[in-house]
């Protein structure tokens, strides 16, 4: 009596331990790469300025966990998945908002995808031509604040009000087209 209860609760459990997902991440679930100073930013901003940027996929989506170090403190950037990492930047998607502490440095979190996955489709064609966006670039969020730390006073579209101030980090340290947003497949 006890051999076939046994056998039984055996094959119960292989059953359903066996259909439970483990836990464990596969290779490849992330990826962790650096944002650099912009070059437009070099004179104005501490060369210590930059970014560390952690890429997780937690499922259907990934979370991007950008912290930033050595920008003027107490201030607001924001943050946009673009096409390229020098001007013209476009076209770009807008992620998030961070503002720097007291010393200078920062953290935004944003959900969305972050991968090779990552397009926009290009209305200014007939056949809405996709274009890969596989580069990170943050901006002043207002050029009055990019003025205040001795940058060009230069207006840019990077922010709800489309009155942002200059790029100051981005990923420039890949190529164009070569992305870090392709490391996530």
């Amino acid at each position: 009596m006890k051999k076939p209860f046994f056998t039984l609760a055996l094959a119960v459990a292989i059953v359903v331990f066996g259909m439970v997902p483990h836990a464990a991440a596969a290779a490849g679930d992330s990826t962790l790469f650096n944002m650099v100073r912009s070059a437009g930013a070099a004179s104005c901003l501490s060369s210590n300025a930059h970014g560390r940027v952690t890429i997780s996929d937690v499922g259907p989506v990934q979370n991007m966990h950008v912290e930033v170090f050595a920008l003027p403190a107490n201030t607001d950037f924001t943050l946009f998945v673009i096409a390229t990492p020098n001007a013209p930047f476009v076209p770009a998607w807008y992620q998030g908002d961070l503002t720097t502490n007291a010393i200078g440095n920062g953290v935004v979190d944003v959900t969305g995808i972050f991968s090779d996955e990552t397009f926009i489709l290009n209305p200014g064609t007939p056949a809405a031509v996709p274009v890969q966006l596989d580069h990170l670039g943050m901006w002043f969020a207002d050029p009055a604040d990019a003025v205040r730390a001795g940058c060009p006073d230069t207006v840019t579209p990077f922010d709800g009000d489309h009155a942002a101030g200059i790029q100051v980090l981005n990923t420039s340290n890949f190529s164009n087209g070569r992305g870090p947003l392709l490391r996530l497949q």
